[in-house]
């Protein structure tokens, strides 16, 4: 296989996304929309895109909106055993096309339902009666109402109700037609299936939905190198989890290959009795021996990525990684030689940067800061004083994630531990008004992938890591190539 070619001589020292641009190919494409982005690793979901198993960033909410459009999302280590089954269960069995609401109950507050109403991105509150929906809620109807009044008195019973049959357009239409901001897809008993925007509808058209072998929506589970591995292991593979990430920030070490041989081992007996073969990603790592190491330990996939991400303090504290685009670049070639795959796991700020990590050969990209700042992710909606919403972020290597993680320990234990930090433990992550949902940031950053594709001349991310070409660049060149905001006079 050809790999991503240089525009001159590919330079001897290390590359950051930032240092590197794409030069265009003469090409065929003609659309962008002729771009398959099916991901080039074991998973061969739709979207090569990753939610990082950050606990402020992938949950449940998270894990079955990116899964519609065609990527996973992982679930952190940090969450206990039942929660992550009870989680992995109402992932399975959410619907696939239409979204899951923020129900309540007729009477209950106002206050409470406009509270719950920042969980999702569609903007409104479904009310629902034995599981039938009687109405709706949105700011509108609660604007300048008492908080303490219940939304059986305020809500609009104005509802769009289809058939989850219909097809997209046909939903598209009808909200077209009505005037109205969802619609409720609800079965032949009147029970509710989910709801779809206009939006919606349209992003159906243009995403597949990333499904395991039974047609329902996948989602990922991370497990720690330390304690029960097999255990967690089996249980995240009986709950129906579609890949198993063994994660610790130093993947090259003895214990992670420790740990990936006992899940390994548990693997193999869960495809014995299924007769289905779920991939095991391991990392972290940013080397060709460690790449090499990891895959024959086990993995599947390995994940490549040593200090680049927004949370992470590990270079400034230990002088260790390694910059991310050499690092993709070098472990990519490495996992193809020995008929593995990557993921590029931090660094990236902008679609380029994944279109980037894609070229140097990653099969899928994943991205944790960037998707703290949405609706669905697992933080609290704050407001600052000028009346930004945000959410706070944390690294999982940072104090804070380390005094969760070591909760059951004795105080001693856990006090030492919180000395040994290498992140970051309040940060605010502010939603972007023009792209405050993850499919907001899915759509931005998959046209520009796809776009991409189509200046390399490339109808797949195969082709694409074959046919790109990346020429080097000064910093006042990647300047150059930034947009302006305001005029420069």
């Amino acid at each position: 296989m050809r790999y991503v070619r240089f525009l001159n001589e590919q330079p001897t020292y290390e590359l950051t996304y930032n240092d590197v641009f794409m030069a265009p190919n003469r090409s065929s494409v003609g659309s962008r929309m002729n771009v398959d982005l099916t991901s080039t690793d074991a998973l061969r979901i739709p979207t090569p895109i990753v939610v990082a198993n950050m606990t402020a960033v992938s949950g449940r909410r998270m894990a079955e909106t990116i899964a519609r459009r065609g990527g996973i999302a992982v679930l952190p280590q940090d969450i206990p055993g039942p929660f992550v089954t009870r989680a992995i269960s109402r992932v399975k069995a959410a619907d696939t096309r239409f979204d899951t609401p923020v129900k309540v109950v007729p009477t209950t507050t106002v206050g409470e339902a406009m509270g719950l109403l920042q969980k999702r991105a569609h903007g409104v509150v479904l009310v629902l009666e034995e599981d039938r929906p009687v109405g709706l809620v949105s700011p509108s109807e609660a604007d300048g109402v008492d908080r303490f009044a219940q939304v059986h008195e305020v809500m609009s019973t104005d509802l769009t109700l289809v058939s989850p049959d219909q097809s997209a357009d046909e939903v598209f239409n009808t909200l077209a037609d009505h005037h109205q901001k969802v619609a409720v897809a609800v079965d032949a008993d009147g029970r509710l299936v989910g709801i779809m925007t206009s939006r919606g509808a349209v992003r159906t058209e243009i995403y597949r939905p990333a499904v395991d072998p039974s047609g329902r929506l996948m989602v990922g589970t991370a497990i720690g190198i330390n304690g029960d591995v097999a255990g967690r292991a089996e249980s995240a593979l009986a709950a129906g989890s579609d890949v198993l990430v063994m994660d610790t920030a130093h993947g090259h070490q003895d214990q992670m290959v420790t740990a990936l041989r006992i899940a390994d081992r548990s693997r193999i007996q869960f495809e014995a009795a299924t007769g289905r073969r779920v991939p095991i990603v391991a990392g972290n790592v940013v080397t060709r021996r460690g790449t090499l190491d990891l895959l024959d330990a086990g993995a599947d996939i390995v994940k490549v990525g040593v200090g680049p991400g927004a949370m992470c303090t590990t270079r400034m504290q230990t002088g260790v990684g390694r910059p991310q685009f050499s690092a993709v670049l070098e472990c990519a070639e490495a996992a193809t030689e020995a008929g593995g795959s990557i993921w590029a796991d931090g660094g990236v700020r902008y679609p380029r940067d994944v279109a980037l990590a894609l070229a140097a050969g990653a099969g899928s990209v994943m991205i944790g800061s960037w998707f703290a700042g949405t609706h669905e992710s697992t933080g609290e909606m704050l407001t600052d004083h000028d009346g930004q919403r945000y959410k706070e972020s944390f690294g999982m290597a940072s104090a804070r994630a380390v005094r969760h993680r070591t909760r059951r320990r004795s105080a001693f234990e856990r006090a030492r531990a919180a000395l040994f930090e290498e992140g970051i433990s309040h940060s605010r992550m502010y939603l972007d008004p023009d792209r405050p949902g993850v499919e907001d940031l899915l759509d931005f950053i998959t046209s520009g992938v796809r776009s991409s594709c189509t200046y390399a001349g490339a109808r797949t991310l195969s082709e694409f890591r074959e046919k790109a070409v990346v020429g080097i660049q000064s910093p006042s060149g990647y300047e150059e190539g930034r947009p302006l905001s305001s005029s420069w006079s």
